[in-house]
């Protein structure tokens, strides 16, 4: 990770390096709310696309198929099409999804944790600016 122009290990960074943009591209994929909330789901087992729909409060079907895609192209998900009429299709974590799962508990941990002061710094900030 990078801080200002030095890396966390101390060295000189090239602002123009590909890496800063690399990592940007996964937490954009991992950061965001819907495919937190489906790999947290999936962490349990398999799931079909409907259950998975219906867990996730809000989400619409072009969304989920787009995050289920993402996810899967990242290499998160993996996606099963069972051979029955109609077919049956299965999502489930790979191991690197899997991998996923304790960061992003710690940090829905730490967001439970500090919401209470999050409101408080926000409603200061709104009353100062309003």
């Amino acid at each position: 990770m990078v801080q200002g122009n030095m890396d966390v290990t101390g060295g000189q960074h090239d602002p123009a390096h590909g890496d800063c943009r690399k990592v940007s591209r996964i937490l954009a994929r991992v950061g965001d709310k819907w495919s937190v909330l489906i790999v947290m789901l999936l962490g349990d087992g398999p799931r079909r696309f409907n259950e998975i729909r219906r867990m996730v409060g809000g989400i619409s079907q072009r969304m989920l198929t787009l995050t289920l895609r993402g996810l899967e192209r990242d290499g998160m998900v993996t996606r099963t099409v069972y051979p029955t009429v109609p077919p049956r299709v299965e999502y489930a974590l790979t191991p690197l999804g899997q991998s996923l799962r304790e960061p992003v508990q710690a940090l829905g941990t730490w967001a439970l944790a500090n919401i209470d002061r999050v409101d408080a710094a926000q409603q200061e900030f709104d009353s100062r600016t309003a």
